[in-house]
């Protein structure tokens, strides 16, 4: 049952003649940060600021993201905390939203986060569907003005122990897509790789921007030695890839992934 809650290196391959055209081109970041933790467990989320920033991306889809949530990330916001750093409008999805550990503290929350230059018009975040066992997952969704365009951007984790509840995750995603023919972009860490039936389901709307725009396998996890695609840029009929990388950085077990589109 789906739950709608109110917001609180591997290569770059350019299409031909795909000069930047202001107003058209946005540049996209999907980037599982880890709650700002390198593969070493060390926190340092200066550290994923500065990945960030140096991506040049315009607008970012960030997963695993701690609000207050526990000593591990020092109770910090990074949600805002990295929106203040790098002066960008951010919107922020709990998915996990417990009582503080204190009284009169905030509440603790994981969950996604989307930064951007441009300014974000709405968004929510949509709860999807688990089982018992599973860890609560979700769509958040923003509404975000690129010069005069409203990009329609998803964010989106699946979980990681079981296909049929990523399939029922997944469905539940492709029926949110299909209610606006606005151009969308699907980001996330799906914790699937490309030839599984809850990834080719997505693609079947939304098309995979790496096989387009990008070079070689595009594996993100782990970011040491990287063995799967899990990590993904997805983008609706009429977005035109323009180049894709995985970016080879280390500040999170996973590598961000960097695409620039063209919007129609």
């Amino acid at each position: 049952m789906l739950a709608a809650v109110a917001l609180t290196a591997v290569g770059v391959a350019p299409s031909a003649g795909a000069a930047p055209v202001p107003g058209r081109d946005v540049t996209v970041l999907t980037f599982n940060i880890h709650h700002g933790a390198d593969p070493a467990d060390d926190l340092d989320l200066a550290r994923t600021a500065k990945v960030i920033a140096d991506s040049g991306a315009d607008v970012i889809g960030l997963q695993e993201v701690d609000r207050h949530w526990s000593a591990r990330s020092d109770f910090a916001d990074q949600a805002q905390w990295l929106a203040d750093r790098l002066d960008l409008h951010v919107t922020y999805g709990a998915n996990l939203d417990e009582d503080p550990a204190e009284p009169g503290d905030p509440r603790r929350q994981y969950g996604t986060a989307i930064l951007s230059r441009f300014p974000i018009l709405d968004a929510h975040n949509t709860l999807l569907p688990r089982s018992a066992t599973g860890e609560q997952r979700g769509l958040l969704e923003a509404d975000v003005m690129v010069r005069g365009t409203t990009l329609r951007f998803l964010n989106t984790h699946l979980e990681h122990t079981s296909q049929a509840e990523r399939l029922s995750q997944v469905k539940a995603i492709d029926a949110i897509v299909k209610t606006s023919s606005r151009p969308t972009v699907l980001v996330g860490d799906l914790n699937a790789t490309p030839d599984t039936p809850e990834v080719v389901a997505l693609t079947e709307r939304l098309k995979d921007t790496w096989p387009v725009a990008g070079q070689g396998d595009g594996l993100t996890y782990d970011a040491l030695n990287p063995t799967e695609r899990i990590d993904y840029v997805l983008a609706s009929p009429g977005i035109r890839p323009r180049t894709a990388e995985v970016l080879p950085e280390a500040a999170s077990d996973h590598r961000p992934v960097r695409v620039e589109l063209r919007l129609p």
